[in-house]
């Protein structure tokens, strides 16, 4: 089994999900230089409607735009595990808030049959597996949108998702803080709008996480 192993290691070697350099055998998932010269997101000054608060773990740009449209277009699903393995490290190294529920944002099962896998839910169960806490769906998405990233203002974004969403079950979520992860966020209007419909639902708090995002 260790010969095969190695013989697919030589086929098929372990690139850095951002740049796409061969991987070191002392390097895992992002080579040294990647992690030592990628932009951390810092602190948003933004606030999220209905969000409590809210982070990022990258910006949106150069090579993790990049690796995300990788991820989300060119079936490589394997990244949602290191994705949300980064984003674990991330929520902890911050300490970036309590919460009772692990969730995502659901895309539509039009969407879902398309690319083949839910992006965010692989991030967010890889995620919940190492902090120790399963993720748990809480969200459905009941009408196909356009893509966010075709629309060009914040309120066409706002409008395009709004009553897309509905709670699964809302006993489940009363009272609860609830911790939301997303792939990208960029206006916020998905996020914000997931978030209305979880505390309307009887949600006490909801935050959120993303891999990257460009709203400062």
């Amino acid at each position: 089994m260790k010969f095969l192993h190695r013989i697919y290691d030589i086929f098929f070697p372990a690139k850095c999900i951002l740049c796409q350099k061969v991987l070191r055998s002392e390097e895992t998932d992002i080579c040294n230089q990647c992690r030592t010269h990628i932009e951390e997101f810092p602190t948003p000054r933004r606030k999220i409607s209905f969000v409590a608060r809210w982070t990022s773990m990258w910006y949106y740009n150069d090579n993790v735009r990049y690796s995300m449209l990788r991820y989300k277009f060119y079936r490589m699903s394997a990244y949602g595990q290191v994705y949300g393995r980064l984003l674990a490290m991330h929520y902890s190294t911050k300490h970036f808030c309590d919460y009772d529920i692990l969730t995502w944002v659901p895309i539509s099962n039009k969407r879902k049959n398309r690319r083949g896998f839910d992006q965010v839910e692989l991030i967010a169960v890889s995620m919940g597996q190492e902090l120790g806490t399963p993720a748990a769906p809480t969200l459905k998405k009941i009408r196909h949108t356009k893509k966010q990233s075709s629309m060009q203002s914040s309120a066409h974004r706002k409008a395009n998702v709004l009553g897309a969403y509905t709670v699964l079950n809302p006993k489940a979520i009363a009272g609860k803080r609830i911790l939301l992860i997303d792939d990208i966020i960029t206006t916020g209007s998905t996020v914000s709008e997931c978030a209305r419909v979880l505390l309307t639902a009887g949600a006490k708090e909801v935050s959120a996480m993303c891999v990257a995002s460009n709203n400062k």
